[in-house]
């Protein structure tokens, strides 16, 4: 169950969000009465309520805005329990003023907005101790391994425990808390109105976590990145676990770079049986690994781990994805030529090339050096292709090119050739700098393949030149899609759906989000 917490400074506004939210289908709702300005009026707030309500008024050291004295802030407590009200928010020092009345449920709560303390089991027993129906915990977390520490008091927990964990580094503990037992989970009322660091909206926990639905059971899956709140996978992989009717869950880890080691040891703890894996940590990973794919060994890196028994296995998707990409744009000129001997009885069908041989003698221009443009060279290299490397830092370009087998020019010089392929590896054109472009739009020419990495937009700045050259443009979208398809794969045993994970993706960078 996800209980969303409303915040609004008017009795109206409050009762307006608690009903619309009943409406979506929420079952219990928390209304922080510390946000209400001026004079509270509880008996407005709970007639006729539409759902069982949690009522909180929180201080300003636990986080809260209530600026009245704390004799009035129990009373307004005691009053509310006398009232009926469902359940009833008591702060630890809360807890032993106020004793148990009638059929109001008693949460008694801890916030540490600065740690997660090392002594949780100490914390917990305390608060056992005041006379809890649930017991609440909620404090920062500093590392990822801070949320697995928090689930497995949840777990263990005689008095059924919310265990969460704040901040960005926390989110997981927000969405997974329920497999390891938590009565309930908490969410805004909508995402540009958080009351708690790292919450997420009903909407994404409901619709894109499906929270409801995970038990303990539910196999997890999951992004591993520094920052991810950009990250898109969790909503296409999401949706094609709701399609497909899998028990398993799709989450975003942050995990910086110092606590990556920590966090694969805890992976098994977690449930966690398939990971994507993105910057900055497709290199790292590999000293983990106990099996790989061979193109890992290649190209160097891996962006997706899958866990089986005691082994962690590596592979690659990334350049599978970008070298399909690749081919069908050179198919789409292959075809399109084809059909142009054709009409002038030239050639026949039958003389065009297949698209395994048609990257054969084909010049391939990178730009970029980083995990991408390795992926890319090696698939390339792989199917014939003469590989450039150019980026912005030259030595990362030699060094790249010289583990590839690959020529090296300067980024300045990278007009200089003439490719039959040009491939962006960098972030340039990404969202917000969709008015940049890492190829000059007078050197773009039919019929050449024109492939920009960037998904987040899709047309950028690169693509629409392209096609206003007459060049086969392939978008960002495209690889994105096939490596998210293999990934499924690898990680489920079921294949998902093309249709809906491009759909799903171009729906959250259409024109309105970007």
């Amino acid at each position: 169950m996800i209980c969303v917490s409303i915040g609004r400074g008017r009795h109206r506004h409050m009762i307006a969000e608690h009903r619309h939210l009943v409406s979506q289908g929420a079952k219990l709702v928390e209304l922080r009465l510390d946000y209400i300005n001026g004079k509270i009026n509880l008996k407005r707030i709970m007639a006729e309520r539409p759902c069982p309500i949690v009522l909180t008024i929180r201080r300003d050291i636990d986080g809260g805005k209530w600026k009245g004295t704390e004799q009035e802030r129990h009373m307004l407590l005691r009053a509310a329990i006398v009232d009926g009200v469902d359940y009833v928010d008591l702060e630890e020092d809360t807890a032993k003023a106020i004793g148990r009345y009638g059929k109001t449920k008693r949460i008694v709560s801890f916030h540490d907005f600065r740690q997660t303390p090392d002594d949780l089991a100490a914390i917990h027993a305390r608060l056992a101790a005041l006379d809890p129906d649930v017991i609440k915990i909620t404090t920062m977390a500093n590392s990822p391994h801070d949320n697995l520490r928090m689930m497995q008091l949840v777990q263990s927990a005689k008095v059924p425990t919310v265990g969460m964990c704040m901040g960005d580094l926390g989110t997981p503990s927000r969405i997974l808390c329920g497999r390891f037992g938590a009565p309930f989970t908490y969410a805004s009322f909508h995402h540009e109105r958080l009351l708690a660091p790292g919450q997420l909206s009903f909407e994404e926990m409901s619709t894109v976590y499906q929270y409801d639905k995970i038990d303990a059971n539910t196999m997890v899956l999951g992004v591993i990145a520094d920052p991810i709140g950009h990250s898109l996978s969790p909503l296409v992989h999401n949706s094609a676990l709701r399609q497909t009717g899998i028990n398993a869950v799709y989450v975003p880890f942050r995990v910086p770079a110092e606590h990556l080691d920590q966090f694969l040891a805890d992976a098994k703890q977690w449930g966690i049986h398939g990971l994507s894996v993105t910057i900055p940590h497709k290199e790292a990973v590999l000293k983990r690994l106990t099996k790989f794919d061979p193109s890992v060994k290649s190209i160097g890196a891996a962006n997706t781990l899958v866990f089986e028994g005691n082994d962690v296995i590596g592979y690659n998707t990334d350049f599978r994805a970008a070298l399909e990409s690749v081919e069908r744009g050179v198919h789409a000129i292959n075809k399109a030529e084809s059909e142009q001997h054709l009409a002038s009885a030239q050639s026949t069908a039958a003389e065009r090339p297949s698209t395994e041989e048609s990257l054969q003698g084909k010049t391939a221009l990178l730009l970029g050096a980083g995990g991408a443009a390795r992926a890319m060279a090696y698939g390339l290299k792989k199917n014939g292709a003469k590989v450039v490397i150019t980026s912005r830092t030259l030595k990362r370009s030699q060094q790249l090119a010289q583990t590839m087998g690959c020529d090296c020019i300067d980024w300045d010089n990278r007009h200089a050739i003439s490719p039959d392929i040009v491939i962006n590896c960098s972030p340039v054109g990404m969202h917000p700098n969709v008015d940049e472009t890492p190829y000059a739009r007078g050197h773009l020419r039919s019929p050449m393949v024109v492939f920009d990495m960037v998904y987040n937009p899709e047309n950028t700045l690169l693509i629409k030149d392209a096609k206003a050259q007459g060049c086969s443009a392939v978008t960002g979208v495209e690889m994105f899609v096939r490596q998210a398809l293999l990934q499924f794969k690898l990680f489920t045993g079921q294949s998902a759906s093309w249709e809906l994970m491009r759909d799903t993706l171009k729906r959250a960078i259409g024109p309105a989000k970007v």
